[in-house]
């Protein structure tokens, strides 16, 4: 597959950059911020619900016209001004050669997990133009087929949470052969985040080049460090990433879950930082400053509630968040029972509907 934009690619995304998402992430007042949820495409769309039952989760991620299409679902629906590519943070495992399995009811399971430094040293440094083509193919379909004003979103996981699911083998709960491993043997522990994020530089860097206008990083086990052990394992990773991918001049962006705590995560060197429930924009701007975006906060869980709930926390993000490099999201993944009804409350608060 090609890595060069085609001339009418290249035009296309110059309105690309003229839509709001991009306008967000470099910082421009809007008086309406864009849109996006993450995990908009899922379990609470009909749409969604109707691919899986013909479908399994690693074929839809892996075969580029059904990823393309349910990455499509929310913004027919939905209009909203970012997609995101339909993929998983620990598709990459598998050209890795630990292994992928979703077990219904248990998520992912990792058939070969990484405990020792032995273990680290066999992971295998793979080619994701070679071993994920298939997934870069849905990036090149996509960056085709949406709205010309959408973003597209490329994204991987960020190697903490990425090493967590190697070494506990699935979802990383209490992180006890994490902690082990980072604790009684750091320097395996080092190598497999190097190892890991040189393979997060390579694969975000292919999904630009095959068509994604933006990408972000997701550290969703990031808030299991303390400050001081972020500061040591994590943020070194983190900075040699977007250090090595600025080149690219897309924006990047860092989301880390439950991370009020992880004050050094400001240094991350992130363009756009999200955020969960638990921080305030001004809380976020004494932190992170003012000279990059944020993106969130909405706990997914208030999409839970009744119309007025729902319109009166919005306008209360959007005032705290002001105007400027606010790109108005969750604080996590859209949950499966959310009511699409509530998705349109929600949308119709942010794009002027009721005062």
């Amino acid at each position: 597959m090609s890595d060069v934009l085609t001339a009418p690619d290249r035009a296309r995304n110059l309105t690309v950059d003229s839509g709001k998402y991009l306008r967000a992430a470099r910082g421009e007042t809007l008086s309406v911020p864009p849109v996006w949820l993450m995990r908009q495409a899922g379990r609470y769309l009909p749409e969604y619900r109707a691919v899986r039952e013909q479908h399994d989760f690693i074929t839809v991620c892996r075969t580029p016209e059904l990823a393309c299409e349910v990455t499509l679902q929310p913004i027919r629906r939905f209009q909203f001004d970012a997609a995101i590519l339909f993929s998983d943070i620990l598709i990459p495992a598998i050209p890795l050669g630990a292994g992928l399995q979703f077990d219904s009811g248990h998520g992912p399971v990792i058939p070969h997990p990484v405990r020792t430094g032995e273990q680290v040293q066999s992971l295998r440094d793979f080619d994701p133009q070679d071993e994920l083509a298939d997934v870069l193919e849905a990036v090149t379909l996509l960056r085709r087929e949406l709205p010309s004003e959408t973003a597209l979103i490329g994204f991987c996981g960020a190697p903490y949470t990425v090493a967590t699911y190697l070494i506990e083998g699935g979802k990383p709960d209490p992180f006890k052969f994490t902690k082990q491993m980072m604790y009684g043997d750091r320097a395996a522990f080092t190598l497999l985040l190097d190892k890991l994020a040189n393979m997060t530089i390579r694969y975000l860097r292919a999904q630009v080049q095959a068509g994604a206008d933006a990408i972000q990083l997701f550290d969703t086990w990031a808030g299991n460090l303390t400050d001081d052990e972020f500061r040591t394992v994590n943020l070194p990773v983190l900075r040699r990433i977007f250090t090595e991918l600025s080149d690219l001049g897309v924006p990047m962006t860092y989301f880390a879950l439950n991370s009020m705590h992880l004050v050094s995560a400001c240094e991350a060197g992130a363009s756009v930082y999200g955020l969960d429930w638990r921080m305030t924009f001004d809380q976020a701007r004494a932190r992170f400053g003012t000279e990059v975006a944020l993106q969130g906060n909405l706990d997914p869980i208030l999409l839970l509630t009744d119309e007025t709930t729902i319109r009166n926390r919005t306008r209360e993000i959007r005032a705290q968040a002001g105007p400027r490099g606010h790109i108005f999201n969750l604080g996590h993944g859209i949950l499966p029972s959310t009511p699409i009804h509530n998705v349109e409350v929600l949308l119709d608060e942010i794009r002027g509907g009721r005062q």
